[in-house]
């Protein structure tokens, strides 16, 4: 078993819907549990102008191996018509495999950490809320990069605005 944190994103299509489906199918997936999922966010978009986006992060218990648990997030967004015509552009549904175990991979499918994970609060937070004493592979603490990352643009939404809340 391997745990592996998954970042969750969308801003197409009721994406408070999008990001709460995504969780009950990242929990159906087989050889794999979800063990937590963070409080969902709001956070502005980075590229084009576009609507702000609802952001998450899971974590995942799974006997899945790293590009094996990549294809069945791939038909999870593809579920979810995905669509990819630009970079950061607009989504459905993204999901990103941001740490596994604690794993360095570099394939030309899956960069694990996830290049952009120390830059962006809206990964961040989330993680920190699962897992705030969280250490990436490289050595580096979560809390420290936390303090290098402002929480601003983020806006933690109460869970009972969420759909089927449970």
């Amino acid at each position: 078993m391997a745990l592996a944190y998954i970042g969750l994103g969308s801003n197409l299509e009721d994406p408070l819907a999008q990001v709460t489906r995504a969780f009950d199918e990242l929990a159906a997936l087989e050889h794999t549990a979800l063990v937590a999922r963070s409080p969902v966010y709001s956070s502005l978009p980075i590229g084009p102008e576009q609507p702000d986006y609802i952001n998450a992060v899971a974590l995942l218990d799974t006997q899945l191996k790293p590009l094996a648990l990549l294809d069945a997030l791939q038909s999870i967004e593809q579920a979810h018509q995905r669509v990819r015509i630009q970079h950061w552009g607009p989504r459905t549904l993204d999901l990103d495999i941001l740490l596994y175990d604690n794993q360095i991979i570099q394939h030309p499918r899956l960069t694990v950490p996830h290049p952009y994970l120390t830059q962006r609060g809206f990964v961040l937070y989330p993680l920190a809320d699962i897992s705030p004493n969280l250490q990436l592979p490289d050595g580096q603490t979560l809390q420290a990069l936390l303090h290098q990352c402002p929480f601003e643009g983020l806006v933690q939404l109460p869970d009972n605005c969420l759909p089927n809340h449970r």
